[in-house]
């Protein structure tokens, strides 16, 4: 008996790992030492910092994953991975530096994991963050077939005096939305059993959808906002406060930018709600209240600012191919969102 009787293809591991080295290697950036395949991954602080702080984060895919598993389509999901894991540690106001990846199945597919990685790869691009490292677990009897299970860890730098940590936001300063490519990677539990209660087939193409299927624009990946935003501190505006709008919509992680004695007076008809997100209310019938309470509702990332900067800002990230939308103002409160729909 040996290892591959057990379920455990070796031979196959060593080769899927030649097949992902030019995607690994095309992500990375001056910081980056040692060579790919090693036991860990080396990565040197870049110059110019006085005092940098490290930020570290970690997320996964979720139930996203078994529409792509279902739809046998899988170079968006990593590009998920790396967005969750990327625009939180953003949120501090640090670049990220590097990204790992774990990846686990029960039976290693090679062509099915080298798409998973394609998409890692093109996320960490998109984010300027080199893919250093990862780990690829084959693991039989532990997931059906066709199944695998993703989590992503991403380390940034900032400097200490640039540092967001909620004490710059003021009474007064402008909430600005930026917006999402849709679902992003939150909520979809509820995306399945609506879905699968109301007897659709992930093939079919609603009407409201502009032509592509259920799958087609579930999958659609989330936005990374990485680059637009430390572009827009570097030209000189100011940002006092950011927020990731993921699992808890807007309600829980709005209020996680702010600071003591802060809330937020929002106007939840200051932005267009996605067509993806009638089409569930809609379809599922759920109430407005659990919609902004489980999905991000077309805002992807909260950009707090100074009142007097607040057009500004939106014409910058307009210019960055993102909308942008006034959507409330810092006042004071308890760290509650104030506005929603009842």
């Amino acid at each position: 008996m040996d290892y591959r009787e057990a379920g455990v293809d070796v031979e196959a591991g060593r080769a899927f790992v030649q097949q992902i080295r030019g995607m690994v290697e095309s992500t990375y950036r001056p910081g980056v030492l040692g060579k790919f395949g090693g036991f860990s991954g080396l990565f040197q602080i870049p110059a110019g910092y006085h005092e940098p702080i490290l930020v570290s984060g970690t997320d996964g895919v979720g139930t996203k994953l078994k529409i792509a598993q279902v739809a046998n389509r899988h170079d968006t999901v990593g590009i998920d991975l790396v967005a969750m894991c990327v625009n939180d540690v953003l949120t501090s106001g640090a670049e990220p530096l590097f990204f790992l990846d774990y990846l686990a199945t029960g039976h290693l597919e090679p062509e099915q994991l080298a798409q998973v990685v394609s998409g890692i790869s093109e996320g960490c691009r998109q984010a300027g963050c080199a893919l250093l490292g990862g780990e690829t677990a084959e693991m039989p009897g532990f997931y059906q077939p066709g199944e695998y299970d993703l989590a992503g860890f991403c380390v940034g730098v900032v400097e200490k005096s640039q540092l967001l940590d909620g004490s710059q936001v003021q009474i007064g300063d402008v909430a600005i939305g930026l917006a999402s490519q849709g679902v992003h990677s939150n909520g979809f539990s509820l995306v399945r059993k609506i879905i699968s209660d109301r007897g659709f087939s992930w093939e079919e193409k609603p009407e409201l959808f502009g032509g592509q299927t259920l799958a087609e624009a579930f999958l659609t990946p989330t936005q990374i906002y990485v680059k637009p935003v430390l572009a827009a501190r570097q030209a000189g505006l100011t940002i006092h406060g950011l927020a990731h709008i993921t699992g808890g919509g807007l309600p829980e992680n709005l209020p996680r930018c702010l600071g003591e004695g802060q809330a937020v007076r929002f106007n939840p008809n200051s932005w267009p709600v996605l067509p993806v997100f009638q089409w569930l209310a809609t379809t599922g019938e759920v109430s407005e209240v659990a919609m902004f309470n489980t999905f991000n509702m077309g805002i992807g990332l909260v950009v707090i600012v100074p009142p007097n900067q607040a057009e500004q800002t939106m014409q910058w990230f307009t210019s960055q191919s993102l909308a942008a939308y006034a959507i409330g103002e810092v006042v004071s409160g308890a760290g509650e969102l104030i506005g929603l729909p009842e």
